[in-house]
């Protein structure tokens, strides 16, 4: 009982954090830029069309989200969160780690928790839990990670040339 209460505690956490992020970018709320000021952000890391690549982040943030909220598809849920973060990491990478000086520390906490739901699962108190199958352990959470590496390389690779070509 009390680890289905800590992984809801943590699903729902990581839930209302992500949806302040999607809205910040999609909005401007929570003292965020909004769709147009945070376009211009994506653009110079190469990211383009920078509007529509800021909406397609806000959407996987908050899709991951809700999936999250619910304990539905907690692997899938857990796939669109690493793909999102692991985007946000590599246009962070430059400055480390540490969140104090611009670095990734949270996008890389955001992927780590979401990886280890997708292992876990999302305990009792979700509608995963209610299927007539399982949807977390070892294997969904491989392929959760496989499908967010995936589906996020190519971004990843804009970045990183970006930055080359900046570089150079």
């Amino acid at each position: 009982m009390e680890i289905d209460l800590g992984l809801l505690v943590l699903r729902l956490a990581l839930a209302l954090l992500l949806t302040g992020h999607a809205c910040q970018k999609l909005f401007g709320w929570f003292r965020g830029r909004g769709l147009a000021g945070t376009a211009p952000l994506f653009e110079a890391d190469g990211l383009r069309p920078g509007k529509l690549m800021v909406a397609a982040a806000a959407l996987s943030e908050l899709g991951g989200a809700a999936l999250l909220a619910l304990g539905l598809a907690t692997p899938l849920a857990a796939a669109a969160v690493i793909g999102a973060m692991t985007v946000a990491i590599s246009t962070l990478w430059p400055k480390g780690v540490w969140a104090f000086l611009g670095g990734y520390e949270v996008p890389l906490t955001y992927a780590i928790i979401a990886l280890a739901l997708a292992f876990t699962g999302p305990g009792a108190f979700s509608i995963d839990a209610v299927l007539p199958f399982s949807v977390h352990g070892t294997w969904w959470a491989l392929g959760a990670l496989a499908l967010a590496l995936v589906a996020s390389a190519p971004l990843v690779t804009i970045v990183a040339r970006n930055r080359a070509k900046s570089r150079a």
